[in-house]
């Protein structure tokens, strides 16, 4: 009895049983504590990793951790030890200076990257005997602007020594180095008639059978997106890139459709641009809308109002297609 009583003691003032039977007492964990969980590490992001080259020959490089095209070329540059300012443009999944094969704003996963440096240097004269001088003009998002396509019977298509690949350097030895496609197009557009001007001019490094650069390249929009699968990871002007999945058949469609306007309206493409511009497009009830939102995001480009008009009607009621 007295062992037992002596027992009971120890246990009232907490020591544990024999056995495992009795246990310490301890002070209890507040029940908020029990009921929030512990928060999760946050997830890593993946290291995409694609493989680069120059377009006129080299080592295969592997590029990774870029978020924008400045950050690509310079990462480029970086393997090649290269200046980011050599880089005209880039192509994808062929070192031809293929017009359809444009790196833009999207990558797909498994895309091959060939990089197009600085070539020779070249001067022409033009005399300009109409308005147009049959250029159409985009850039490489990184300060330079390039000859995209050449109209055949055109005034430039007159010129042979002017290719398609062709960086615009100069106008009047006015450098337009870090302008962009559309204000390079109005420079040219306002230049006046029957009064010689020269363009200073830089074609991209050319390997041995890279050949055919005058002809003159489809409009087909989908073509310029080789992947290999449907995700595509999306380069952003401001932001992280993102990864995506590629746009459908009607986005497609509808970008191609927006980016024969800004052609035929301003003399440039940018299937980026155009895509930009879809999507802006389906979140607005009508045209006034539209004209909002394309101001908002981009207003640098003072779009007539016909013009918006047309992109609207082009994406939300295309002839013979469903919204």
């Amino acid at each position: 009895m007295r062992q037992a009583g002596r027992r009971g003691r120890q246990a009232q003032e907490g020591s544990p049983m024999e056995n495992g039977v009795g246990q310490e007492l301890r002070t209890p964990e507040p029940p908020a504590a029990e009921s929030i969980p512990a928060p999760r590490p946050p997830r890593a992001r993946p290291r995409l990793v694609f493989h680069t080259q120059l377009a006129h020959g080299s080592p295969t490089g592997r590029i990774e951790g870029f978020t924008n095209v400045k950050e690509l070329y310079a990462k480029i540059a970086e393997v090649f030890s290269i200046s980011p300012t050599e880089i005209l443009f880039c192509t994808l999944n062929t070192h031809k200076v293929d017009m359809q094969k444009l790196l833009g704003g999207q990558i797909g996963l498994e895309d091959f990257i060939f990089a197009h440096v600085r070539g020779e240097t070249k001067e022409v004269e033009v005399t300009k005997t109409e308005d147009a001088l049959g250029l159409t003009i985009t850039d490489n998002g990184a300060g330079y602007a390039f000859i995209k396509r050449i109209k055949e019977g055109s005034i430039i298509n007159r010129i042979q020594t002017v290719c398609v690949g062709d960086s615009i350097e100069a106008i009047n030895d006015h450098t337009i180095v870090g302008c962009r496609h559309y204000e390079v197009a109005r420079m040219l557009r306002e230049l006046p008639r029957a009064q010689p001007f020269t363009l200073r001019l830089v074609q991209p490094k050319k390997a041995f059978d890279m050949i055919g650069q005058r002809m003159r390249s489809s409009k087909s929009l989908s073509e310029s997106r080789v992947a290999s699968g449907k995700e595509t990871l999306r380069l952003r002007a401001q932001g992280p890139a993102m990864l995506e999945e590629g746009p459908s058949p009607f986005e497609e469609e509808a970008a191609r459709r927006v980016d024969d306007l800004l052609e035929s309206y301003m003399g440039i493409r940018d299937s980026e641009l155009a895509s930009t511009m879809v999507e802006a497009a389906k979140e607005s009830p009508g045209v006034a809308q539209l004209a909002c939102s394309l101001d908002s995001v981009l207003g640098e480009f003072a779009f007539p109002q016909e013009f918006v008009a047309e992109v609207w009607a082009a994406v939300c009621h295309p002839k013979g297609g469903e919204k």
